[in-house]
């Protein structure tokens, strides 16, 4: 029997929901933000300054996104609100299913637009750029980083997101001793910054002739993407420029031109190099970006450690200083160790399918 107030009660409770994400997204001054956009976009000199431009419009983008999502939302809500009144003259109980197919989208796309308002930190709309390194234990440590390295390429291919690789090196047998790479899309440095930190793995090793269970470790690093502004100051008393012959397979400008970039930047001793570009100019183009991002990195690290000191000495509970276990044998389950979220099917979590771990660990901080 068709319960007609049942499925009013819930639309009431979703438009609450919706409400209470427009709020959050403040989309009221976002629209009188996106007109003020639209009317500087007319002005031909934007147009001259392709800087300018580039980041007008990708704001302009982002806004309309967030404005169009909630019509979307307030809409199927309605379409809903119709269909009930429509079931209810005619009878028609076949609508039902068409009606909770509605009501599902329509949570689901809600549920985005609350996840969306959580991320308005001042680098959650940027994009990311990510670093993976092997941990020790040779191969099997160098297999695991290359494990990692798909699985968050699957994550981005599912999330829209675009993956460009930056830098990397093999291992000595089988994987990768590192990786560098780009994340492009919204919101993209907010989702992937919950994955920073030390990733563990147990199985059993594929490389070990006796089958003994083996432990690896990689970490992550992940830094927003920032753009050459008054933000991170870079002088170049601090810094030396690298030139050198890319590696690996390349054509033949790769073979005669030195056409790799690398940065080293004294005052914090941190390295950056590229050389997936045939172009040296796009290269150190890229390696500046990658300082830039690591020096703000550092920024935001020494301003968190500060609040830390504030608070006093706070020990972690976890065991070790793994952010996420991941364990083939004897058990086939990952666990995120800060949200106490277990994902069942191993398989997957390899496949990219780790946005319940990101979410839950959002919702907590």
């Amino acid at each position: 029997m068709f319960k007609a107030d049942d499925y009013r009660l819930k639309i009431q409770s979703m438009r609450a929901g919706l409400k209470e994400a427009a709020y959050a997204l403040d989309l009221e001054n976002q629209a009188v933000r996106l007109k003020a956009l639209e009317k500087e976009q007319e002005d031909p000199a934007v147009w001259q300054d392709l800087e300018r431009s580039t980041k007008i419009g990708r704001e302009v983008s982002q806004i309309r996104n967030k404005i169009a999502a909630h019509d979307k939302s307030a809409t199927a809500l309605s379409d809903a609100e119709d269909v009930i009144d429509l079931i209810e003259e005619t009878g028609e109980e076949e609508l039902i299913l068409e009606l909770d197919e509605m009501m599902s989208v329509a949570e689901k796309d809600i549920e985005e637009m609350r996840i969306r308002a959580i991320l308005k930190g001042p680098y959650d709309s940027h994009n990311a750029m990510l670093a993976l390194h092997a941990g020790a234990g040779g191969t099997e440590a160098c297999d695991w980083c290359q494990m990692l390295y798909r699985m968050y390429c699957r994550y981005c291919e599912k999330m829209g997101f675009k993956v460009y690789e930056l830098d990397r090196e093999a291992g000595d047998g089988a994987g990768l001793k590192s990786v560098d790479f780009r994340v492009e899309g919204e919101n993209a440095y907010g989702f992937l910054k919950a994955e920073m930190g030390v990733h563990r793995l147990v199985r059993i090793s594929p490389f070990d002739a006796n089958k003994r269970r083996q432990t690896s470790f990689s970490s992550l690093e992940v830094m927003p993407e920032v753009e050459d502004d008054n933000e991170v100051e870079i002088n170049d008393d601090d810094i030396r420029i690298d030139i050198y012959h890319s590696g690996g397979a390349g054509g033949q400008n790769v073979n005669k031109v030195a056409s790799a970039v690398r940065i080293t930047h004294f005052p914090t001793g941190i390295v950056v190099q590229c050389q997936n570009e045939r172009s040296q100019l796009q290269n150190k183009e890229l390696c500046f970006q990658m300082l830039r991002s690591k020096l703000l990195e550092k920024k935001i690290e020494q301003r968190q450690a500060e609040a830390d000191a504030l608070k006093g000495d706070v020990k972690k509970i976890e065991w070790g200083a793994q952010i996420r276990s991941y364990v083939f044998c004897p058990y086939t389950m990952a666990k995120d160790h800060r949200t106490g979220y277990e994902k069942g099917d191993i398989q997957a979590v390899m496949d990219g399918d780790i946005h319940g771990f990101i979410i839950d660990y959002l919702k907590k901080t």
